[in-house]
């Protein structure tokens, strides 16, 4: 097992692994490895689409290195916010769900590792969260709504510290069925650099999650 130039991220073959924050335990199924009496859980970037980021070519040290604090926005059944869970032990990372039936295995999730806190709300909302949140060093949003950069852009306004990382997960599909994906990226990124983000990263995610782009700034 050796490690990546991604803070927190180990690397066997061709498979990544984070340091289980909880050994013996998966959360999705996922392999589990143990090296030198420390054991690891396999990333895989079909199910995660942070980890097809990072395997499709992302910068080191990862958007997450040194955040003390996340934002979350659409944390579905946990998976990758349990990799993040394990690549930064020590940070409290907030994570919204708007769906109840998602939620509640976020929720569970959460009880076994004490660095997430789930919020059950509504990412187009964030002024019902934002006093819970306050600053953060790092947003991620996977969030499959058609108006995707505009929620992104409100809650980097509202949440995002001066010089924090952000990373938009971007569906494509979800914005438009019709239009030209190269157009629909463009306009995304337009957006977000309107509102003052500064782009470092656009890369797509194929063939790991067909039809999304992840675009990756900062304040």
């Amino acid at each position: 097992m050796e490690p990546t130039g991604w803070a927190g991220v180990y690397r066997e073959g061709r498979g990544l692994y984070t340091l289980n924050a909880r050994p013996g335990e998966r959360v999705y199924g996922e392999t589990l490895r143990t090296v030198d009496g420390r054991e690891y859980r396999q990333w895989d970037p079909f199910r995660s689409k942070l980890a097809a980021f990072l395997v499709r070519g992302a910068s080191e040290p990862g958007p997450w290195a040194g955040a003390r604090s996340v934002l979350y926005l659409g944390g579905a059944h946990g998976t990758t916010v349990s990799h993040l869970s394990d690549l930064l032990p020590d940070a409290r990372l907030f994570v919204v769900e708007k769906s109840p039936a998602s939620f509640g295995t976020l929720l569970a999730l959460a009880r076994r590792r004490s660095n997430i806190y789930p919020l059950l709300d509504d990412a187009q909302l964030p002024e019902r969260y934002s006093a819970e949140v306050g600053p953060v060093d790092f947003v991620y949003q996977d969030v499959a709504q058609r108006s995707q950069a505009a929620i992104f852009i409100e809650n980097v306004r509202v949440a995002l510290a001066p010089g924090g990382r952000a990373v938009l997960m971007l569906k494509v599909r979800s914005v438009s069925q019709r239009g030209s994906s190269v157009a629909i990226v463009r306009e995304a990124r337009r957006t977000l650099e309107r509102a003052s983000l500064s782009i470092s990263e656009e890369i797509s995610l194929s063939p790991f999650a067909r039809e999304h782009v992840a675009l990756a700034g900062h304040r």
